[in-house]
C-alpha cells in the first residue's frame, strides 16, 4: 500500500508534465487510486477535509492580494515608478539597472505577482534601456530577476500559500522573508554597481541634460511623491499592521485591497501626462480587475481542492509514514534531507508552477522534516528561495517567457538565457548561504 502510495505520486507528476490541467488531474487520479485500493468508508473524511480548508481563514488573504496587485497594475503606478526612478538613479553608471531592481522591489512589496510585475517591466524599461545602450544581456537579466522579487517579498501570495501546508503563521514567515529578501535586493546591486565599474559599456549613464530638465521640472515633486510615497503608504499599511500585531495578514489583506483602490483613484493625479487629473478608478476597471481576480483565485483554490484530495489519500496509503521510516532507515542525515528536497524543487521548478510544487511536493516532505525537528519556519524560506531560483533558470523559467513575450523582436532567446545566469547564480550562492546559516532567517523572529 505504501509503495502505491509513491507510485500514485510519480504518476501524478508524469501527467501534468505530460500537458494534463493540474487540479483534474490532482483530484482525479486521487479518487481512482482511492476508489481501487482503499476501503469505500475512507471517502467519509474527505469532505470534512475539503470543507475545512475551504473555510481556512488565513487562505482568503489569496484573492485579497490578488486584487490588490492586479488594482494596482491598472493604475499604471508601475510605469510612473520606473519613469521616476530612472532620472533620479540616471546619472550614475548602471542607474538605469538599478531604478529597475527598486522599483522591481517595490512592486513586489505592493503587489507580489510575479507574472504582471515582469511584463509591465519588460513593456517600460527594456526599450529604454536598450536605447540607453545598456548590454541586451544586463537589461534583460535585470529586469526578470528583479520581477521574480515578488516570490520572496512580502506580502506575497507564495508565502501565503507556503505557510498554509507548513502550518504556521502567516506573519512569522512573512518576518522571516524580510532580511533574506532585502539582502537579495542588495546583492543585485552590488553586482550592477560591480558590472558598471568593470565593463562601463555595458551601463552607460544618462545624459545630464535630460536629467537636469527632468528635476527642473514643473511636474518634479508631484512624479516623486507619486512615485514613492503611495506605494510606500501601502506597504507600510499592509506590513505593518501585521507585524504591530494590529491586524492578521487576512484582515492585512483586506486593508491592502481597498488600499490600492484609493491609490488607483489618486494615482493619475501625480503623473503629468495627466492634465485633468481624472481618477484612474472607474467602473470598467472595477470590473477588469474583479474578473482577473476571480479567474486567478478560482484557478488557486482548484488546485487548492485537488491537492487536498491528494494529501488525503497519500497518507490514507501510509505514503508520509513510509517516507519517514525510509529516511530513518537509510541514516540520512536532516542536512542531506534538506538538500535532496532543494534539488528536486529546483529540478521540477523547470517545469511546473510554483503553486503545484507547493501543493504537491511541500504536503509529501512535511511529515519527515516534523520528524526530522527541522524548523518550518527556515524551511518556508529556503523553499521560496528555491522556488524563485526555479522560476528564473533555463531552459523553462516562467520569467523568461514572460519578458520573451514582450521583449523587441532583437531580443533573442539566448540573449535571456546569457544574461539571467549571473542572478541564477547569486540565487544559488544565497539560498546556500541562508541554508548554513539559519539565523540569517530566524534572528528576526526570535526562533
Amino acid at each position: 500500500m505504501e509503495l502505491l502510495a509513491i507510485l500514485l505520486f510519480f504518476s501524478i507528476f508524469l501527467l501534468i508534465l505530460y500537458g494534463y490541467p493540474v487540479s483534474i488531474t490532482l483530484g482525479g487520479i486521487s479518487v481512482i487510486y482511492a476508489l481501487c485500493f482503499l476501503e469505500p468508508v475512507t471517502f467519509n473524511a474527505l469532505p470534512l477535509r475539503i470543507f475545512g480548508t475551504m473555510q481556512n481563514f488565513v487562505l482568503l488573504a489569496v484573492p485579497l492580494f490578488i486584487f490588490m496587485g492586479i488594482m494596482l497594475e491598472k493604475s499604471k503606478l508601475a510605469e510612473n515608478m520606473l519613469e521616476t526612478m530612472s532620472m533620479l538613479f540616471g546619472q550614475m553608471r548602471g542607474g538605469l539597472a538599478i531604478s529597475v531592481v527598486v522599483v522591481g522591489a517595490l512592486l513586489a512589496a505592493s503587489t507580489g505577482i510575479v507574472g504582471a510585475t515582469v511584463v509591465t517591466m519588460g513593456l517600460i524599461s527594456l526599450p529604454v534601456m536598450l536605447k540607453r545602450g545598456y548590454k541586451t544581456e544586463l537589461a534583460t537579466g535585470v529586469i526578470a530577476s528583479s520581477g521574480t522579487l515578488g516570490q520572496i517579498i512580502p506580502p506575497s501570495v507564495v508565502l501565503v500559500l507556503l505557510a498554509s501546508r507548513l502550518n504556521v503563521s502567516v506573519g512569522d514567515l512573512f518576518k522571516a522573508a524580510l532580511i533574506p529578501s532585502a539582502l537579495l535586493v542588495l546583492l543585485y546591486v552590488i553586482y550592477i554597481l560591480i558590472i558598471a565599474k568593470v565593463k562601463p559599456q555595458w551601463a552607460p549613464a544618462m545624459p545630464a541634460a535630460e536629467i537636469k530638465a527632468f528635476r527642473q521640472s514643473e511636474y518634479f515633486w508631484r512624479r516623486v511623491i507619486g512615485a514613492f510615497l503611495l506605494p510606500l503608504i501601502l506597504i507600510l499599511a499592509v506590513l505593518g499592521s501585521i507585524f504591530a500585531g494590529i491586524a492578521t495578514p487576512t484582515e492585512a489583506a483586506a486593508i491592502g485591497a481597498l488600499g490600492a483602490m484609493i491609490l488607483t483613484y489618486f494615482a493619475p493625479r501625480f503623473m503629468p501626462n495627466n492634465q485633468d487629473k481624472t481618477s484612474g478608478l472607474n467602473l470598467t476597471v472595477i470590473r477588469q480587475v474583479g474578473e482577473e481576480t476571480m479567474h486567478l483565485t478560482c484557478m488557486v483554490f482548484l488546485i487548492l481542492l485537488g491537492a487536498t484530495t491528494f494529501t488525503f489519500v497519500f497518507r490514507s496509503m501510509g505514503g508520509d509514514t513510509f517516507l519517514v521510516n525510509l529516511i530513518n532507515e537509510s541514516n540520512l542525515s536532516p542536512g542531506m534531507f534538506l538538500l535532496l528536497v532543494m534539488v528536486v524543487v529546483f529540478i521540477a521548478g523547470f517545469f511546473i508552477d510554483f503553486i503545484e510544487i507547493i501543493f504537491i511536493i511541500v504536503p509529501v516532505v512535511l511529515p519527515v522534516f516534523i520528524e526530522l525537528e527541522m524548523n518550518l519556519l527556515w524551511i518556508g524560506i529556503l523553499l521560496a528561495l528555491n522556488l524563485q531560483t526555479s522560476f528564473l533558470s533555463p531552459p523553462f523559467g516562467f520569467s523568461l517567457f514572460y519578458l520573451k513575450g514582450v521583449a523587441p523582436p532583437e531580443v533573442t532567446t539566448g540573449h535571456l538565457y546569457r544574461g539571467i545566469v549571473p542572478f541564477v547564480a547569486i540565487q544559488l550562492v544565497f539560498l546556500g548561504v541562508a541554508a548554513f546559516w539559519p539565523d540569517l532567517v530566524l534572528g528576526w523572529v526570535g526562533e
